[in-house]
């Protein structure tokens, strides 16, 4: 793999690009303190806007890695972030990315996340030249799986009792896509 870390990607709707210290705010109202965005998520729900600060501020600082992956969602039309993107585990040794994603309730439904993630699938793919990019969801969310369908990701199966989120121990559900399905 070559890695080029949180490069800006676009979309036709969207601009996927490294967080920033004034998007805490923005965090903070389109999602982090969202209970109904974190309940599948491994983070709680953000306080006030010093947690979104936080996380922005270690994210900021892991930047510098080029293995290291994380952007802002951000519709064009908006111009400010309305959720996540990111390399959630990295294994260089099989050439894999896990990506996790979450997005404010307001654009639920509305494929943004679906849109993102096949960006990055594309990324991942052409230009970081990774084999097999990766996905899971608790298996009380299933409208994560369809994001993934969407984004050309295949069911692989359920691990039971594999994960853990702020809903407790959980099946996983577990999406993929290789480099011979994408290039095929």
């Amino acid at each position: 793999m070559t890695h080029l870390g949180t490069i800006t990607l676009e979309t036709e709707r969207l601009i996927l690009r490294r967080f920033t210290p004034g998007d805490a705010g923005a965090m903070f109202r389109n999602w982090a303190s969202d209970p109904d965005v974190a309940a599948f998520m491994t983070w709680p729900a953000h306080p006030d806007t010093r947690e979104s600060e936080r996380v922005i501020s270690e994210w900021a600082a892991s930047y510098k890695d080029l293995n290291f992956y994380s952007w802002a969602i951000v519709p064009r039309e908006m111009g400010e972030p309305i959720g996540g993107i990111s390399v959630v585990r990295l294994d260089d040794d099989i050439r894999a990315v896990h990506i996790g994603y979450c997005i404010g309730k307001k654009w639920w439904r509305q494929g943004y996340t679906s849109e993102a993630l096949k960006r990055l699938v594309r990324f991942f793919f052409e230009e970081v030249g990774v084999n097999l990019v990766r996905s899971r969801h608790d298996t009380r969310n299933p409208n994560s799986g369809k994001v993934m369908a969407k984004a050309g990701l295949k069911f692989e199966g359920i691990l039971r009792q594999s994960d853990r989120n702020n809903q407790g121990i959980c099946d996983a559900a577990y999406y993929a896509i290789t480099a011979d399905e994408y290039f095929g």
